[in-house]
C-alpha cells in the first residue's frame, strides 16, 4: 500500500505536552522508532490485499522553526521533508492547516496513485479535506491526541488509537534490572512486566538441561506475571515483540518449528525442524479456535474481552503464544478466523468480541441492566444523549465520584505520569470492586489534562478535579454543538461534578 503521511507537528506535541512532558519528546526527538511501529505493526485500513505492506513514500513534518527548531534534526534523520510554518499573526497561528491541504490535494493528482494518506493532527478542519479523499476512493487514517470530534473521526477510514500509539509507538528507556524477588509484585507497569519477564526466563533456561521450548516461556510468563495479558503482551503487541525486546545475551532464541531459547554454553542446538507438512494439525488448531470463541461469545451476556479469549486459546494449545500461527499477534490471527458472526471491537483497551446478531430481548436486556443502575431516569437519558455524542464514558454518579476519589488519593501520593497513573487507578479500582474500565479511567484522566489541569501543581483534592472533568464534558459539548441549556448544565453537574 502506498502511503503519503502528513505530520502537523506543533498539534500533535502540544497535545501530547498536555498529558505529558515525557511522551512529548519521545515523539519529537524519536521519529524514527515510531515510523517503524507504524510501517511495520500499525493494521491498515480496510479493505487490504492479502499479504500487502505499508510504504510510506512520502513524510512531511509541517513544523514551526520559531518554537520547535529544536527537533528538525530528528526528523531529518527520519527521512522528512520539513516544511516550515511560521507564526503569521501576534496569536501565534500558522500556516500549517492551509499547507497540509494544499499538498494532500497536490498529491491526489499526482501521477502516483496514493493508496493512503496519514494524517498526525486533530484539527477538525481537516474534515473536509478527509471526506474529499473518501469521494476519491482513497484510505485515511488519523492520529488525534486529546479528544477529535465525532465528524473528524467519522470521515477517518481508520483511527489510531491515541493510548496505543503511546505504549507501543513511542519506546522509553529501560529501567535498570531489579533483583529478582520472592513475591511478583500485583499488576505491574509494562518496564515492570519486561523486567520480571526477563528474570523468569533466565531461571527457567538456567534450571533446564536442554532448550527450552518458546510456548513454554510463553505460559510460565503468563502465570507468573499478574496482569501480562496474552493479547497485548505488556503494550508490546506480540509474545515474539517482547522476547526482541529484552536483553536476553547470551541467551540464543530460536523461531523455528515452534521456538526454543537456549544457553549455547549448557545446551546442543535443538534437532533439525521436521519440514512435513503440518496441514491437518493447522486446520485442526483453526477449527478449534473457531469453536470456542464462537462458544464464549455466545454463552456469555456481555461481550468478551480479547484478553480472555487469547489466555483461553494459548491454554488449549500453548504453540500459539509464540507468533499465532504465523500471524505475529493476537489480532491479526482471529481476525483471519471465520467466526461469523461475531465481531471484534478494538476501540477498548485490548478489544472485545461480541455478537451483533444476539436476539433484540437479550440486548434490550443489557441495555435495560446499563439503565437500572440509576436511580434518576431523566440524569440517565440526558447522560446517555452525551455520551453518545461525545465519547464520555457513560459512568453512574457514583462510579464517577468513586473514581475521582481515587485519582485524587493516586495523585496525592504518587507523580502523575498519564500511563502509569491510570494503571494504579484501575488497580484500585479492581481491588475495591468499582467496575470501571482501563479505558474510562484514562479518558477522565486526559480530559483532566487537556482541559489545562497541573497534576504536578494542584491542586488535585476531588471537588476541584470533579469541577474541571464537568467543564471538560461542557467543552465538548459546545465543540459538537450539543445545545447547553441550563437543564442539561445542571444534568452535568450532577452527573460528573456532584460530590
Amino acid at each position: 500500500m502506498k502511503s503519503a503521511l502528513f505530520v502537523d507537528f506543533d498539534n500533535v506535541y502540544s497535545g501530547l505536552r498536555r498529558l505529558d512532558q515525557e511522551t512529548a519528546d519521545q515523539f519529537a526527538r524519536n521519529p524514527t522508532v515510531w515510523m517503524n511501529w507504524l510501517i511495520k505493526s500499525l493494521e491498515m485500513p480496510e479493505p487490504v490485499s492479502p499479504g500487502a505492506k505499508r510504504r510510506v513514500l512520502v513524510r512531511r513534518c509541517y513544523l514551526n522553526p520559531q518554537a520547535y527548531q529544536r527537533f528538525r534534526p530528528s526528523f531529518n534523520l527520519a527521512g522528512f521533508e520539513i516544511i516550515d510554518c511560521p507564526a503569521l499573526t501576534s496569536e501565534g497561528k500558522t500556516s500549517t492547516d492551509i499547507n497540509m491541504v494544499l499538498d494532500i490535494v497536490d498529491l491526489l493528482q499526482h501521477e502516483t496513485r496514493y493508496d493512503e494518506f496519514i494524517v498526525f493532527s486533530a484539527d477538525a478542519d481537516f474534515t473536509p479535506v478527509l471526506r474529499k479523499l473518501r469521494r476519491w476512493d482513497r484510505r485515511t487514517t488519523v492520529l488525534a491526541i486529546g479528544f477529535p470530534s465525532a465528524a473528524y473521526r467519522a470521515s477517518a477510514d481508520l483511527l489510531i488509537d491515541q493510548d496505543e500509539f503511546v505504549r507501543n509507538a513511542l519506546i522509553f528507556e529501560e529501567s535498570p534490572v531489579l533483583p529478582p524477588t520472592e513475591a511478583l509484585p500485583s499488576g505491574p507497569s509494562a518496564s515492570e512486566c519486561k523486567q520480571l519477564a526477563l528474570q523468569l526466563i533466565q531461571q527457567a533456561v538456567q534450571e533446564a538441561t536442554t532448550p527450552v521450548s518458546l510456548a513454554r516461556i510463553a505460559s510460565l510468563l503468563l502465570n507468573r506475571i499478574e496482569g501480562l495479558d496474552a493479547s497485548s503482551w505488556a503494550g508490546l503487541g506480540s509474545f515474539r515483540a517482547l522476547i526482541d525486546s529484552l536483553r536476553l545475551d547470551p541467551l540464543v532464541v530460536c523461531w523455528e518449528s515452534g521456538g526454543t531459547i537456549r544457553d549455547p554454553q549448557r545446551h546442543a542446538l535443538p534437532a533439525p525442524p521436521n519440514h512435513r507438512p503440518a496441514n491437518g494439525k493447522q486446520a485442526k488448531l483453526v477449527d478449534t479456535a473457531i469453536e470456542t470463541i464462537r462458544s464464549e461469545v455466545t454463552k456469555a451476556s456481555q461481550p468478551v474481552s480479547c484478553g480472555r479469549l487469547a489466555t483461553m486459546l494459548i491454554s488449549l494449545d500453548g504453540n500459539l503464544a509464540t507468533d499465532w500461527a504465523g500471524k505475529g499477534t493476537f489480532r491479526r490471527f482471529v481476525e483471519s478466523l471465520d467466526v461469523k458472526p461475531i465481531e471484534f471491537n478494538w476501540n477498548g483497551s485490548g478489544g472485545v468480541a461480541y455478537d451483533p446478531s444476539r436476539p433484540p430481548d437479550r440486548i434490550n436486556q443489557a441495555s435495560q441492566t446499563g439503565a437500572a443502575e440509576w436511580t434518576d431516569k431523566n440524569l440517565y437519558n440526558i447522560a446517555k444523549q452525551i455520551h453518545e455524542v461525545t465519547d464520555v464514558p457513560l459512568l453512574t454518579p457514583e462510579k464517577y465520584r468513586n473514581l475521582i476519589t481515587l485519582i485524587s488519593k493516586d495523585v496525592g501520593k504518587t507523580p502523575f505520569h498519564l500511563m502509569e497513573t491510570g494503571k494504579r487507578v484501575r488497580d484500585s479500582c479492581k481491588e475495591t470492586g468499582l467496575p470501571v474500565s482501563r479505558a474510562d479511567v484514562t479518558h477522565v484522566l486526559r480530559g483532566l489534562s487537556m482541559r489545562g489541569h497541573s497534576f504536578d501543581d494542584g491542586p488535585n483534592d476531588e471537588t476541584t478535579l470533579a469541577k474541571k472533568l464537568a467543564d471538560n464534558v461542557r467543552s465538548l459539548c459546545l465543540r459538537e454543538q450539543f445545545v447547553l441549556d441550563e437543564q442539561t448544565d445542571q444534568a452535568i453537574h450532577d452527573w460528573v461534578s456532584s460530590q
